[in-house]
């Protein structure tokens, strides 16, 4: 019973706001309208759209890919890679950032806690770029005249977020000596980031690496221009007057949604969001749901057709991963560990 308070605690307030978020979202919408947007989308560019998709998905493999130093097989990283997006869509706590590493770490030499602090370093990228994105796109779509000097403080935060997290890759026996002595009245925390922190530190040692990291950036920002086309080219299958900025907003605004607490998928609060956003722009919010919809298909299935072969040829289910992942955080977890024991 314990237990499961304790799950209940965890997922009940991403449960509210997605639920409140999606009847909010229902209320405005008429269905009949929504597929009749649908049905009206320019087929060319849906079926460009997915192509693009499909070549944004094999290049954030090689993203993710270029941080290891050791480099995994390209199989290994996409199927590993295709079966976390899997996970977030279908399980709770975002645990496929979690999983994509466990896999990949069966898969090949690497040890989990090797391959964790990539996945920390490829999202804390990611949401510098789509918070960038979005900060800088919103003076321009508001018509705002002083946009480009924002889009200039905003480059420069970013410059200086990754000017930081190389000096902590330099600093790295300084950082964690610091923590050791703030955490010193809380011995819990003390032990549990101690761990995260010092497998954290280790994967940033990529940023040490000039060739290495530039190589990572430059397929970073490929995948972004690829995602920034893929959106724009979708947007024009039901807004013909969509423009790249357009692309730009939607694309951060889907950063933005994803960033709240939600169900499994960002269900309710990635859609209310994206609707939102794109009503803004287009005016239309039928509209702005067909897109939103499918945006959803897109995604479910590009990366889940892959993930699902995955998963068939290595023998694994949905709720095996659910309960290998709940394994390892327990294993993670001091407390949660003494406690089973």
């Amino acid at each position: 019973m314990r237990k499961f308070w304790e799950l209940t605690r965890r997922w009940l307030p991403g449960a509210v706001i997605s639920l409140g978020l999606l009847a909010l979202l229902l209320h405005f919408i008429n269905l009949q309208e929504v597929w009749a947007a649908l049905r009206k989308a320019n087929l060319a560019y849906v079926l460009v759209a997915i192509l693009g998709s499909i070549i944004w998905l094999m290049v954030r493999a090689q993203v993710w890919r270029s941080l290891m130093k050791v480099k995994p097989g390209y199989s290994a990283t996409f199927s590993s890679l295709c079966e976390g997006y899997l996970m977030n869509n279908f399980l709770p706590f975002r645990l496929g950032e979690v999983g994509k590493a466990f896999l990949l770490s069966r898969k090949s030499n690497k040890s989990f806690m090797e391959v964790a602090p990539t996945v920390v370093i490829e999202r804390l990228v990611d949401l510098m770029a789509s918070a960038g994105m979005l900060v800088m796109s919103v003076p321009l779509v508001l018509g705002y005249p002083a946009a480009g000097k924002v889009g200039l403080w905003i480059g420069s935060l970013m410059l200086v977020g990754l000017v930081g997290l190389y000096l902590l890759a330099r600093n790295r026996q300084w950082a964690k000596a610091l923590f050791e002595r703030l955490s010193l009245k809380w011995p819990r925390l003390r032990s549990l980031g101690g761990q995260l922190l010092q497998s954290f530190f280790e994967g940033l040692s990529v940023l040490t690496d000039l060739k290495l990291f530039a190589g990572f950036l430059a397929w970073m920002v490929l995948d972004w221009l690829i995602a920034i086309g893929q959106y724009t080219i979708l947007l024009r299958a039901f807004f013909p007057q969509a423009t790249l900025l357009w692309g730009v907003f939607i694309l951060g605004a889907s950063a933005l949604g994803g960033a709240i607490p939600s169900l499994p998928g960002g269900i309710g609060t990635l859609d209310a969001t994206l609707t939102g956003a794109v009503v803004l722009l287009g005016k239309n919010v039928d509209t702005a749901a067909g897109f939103v919809v499918a945006i959803r298909l897109l995604n479910y299935l590009v990366t889940g057709i892959p993930a699902l072969i995955a998963l068939g040829r290595e023998g694994q289910t949905l709720k095996g991963l659910y309960l290998d992942m709940t394994r390892l955080m327990t294993q993670v977890d001091p407390q949660k560990r003494s406690q089973n024991e």
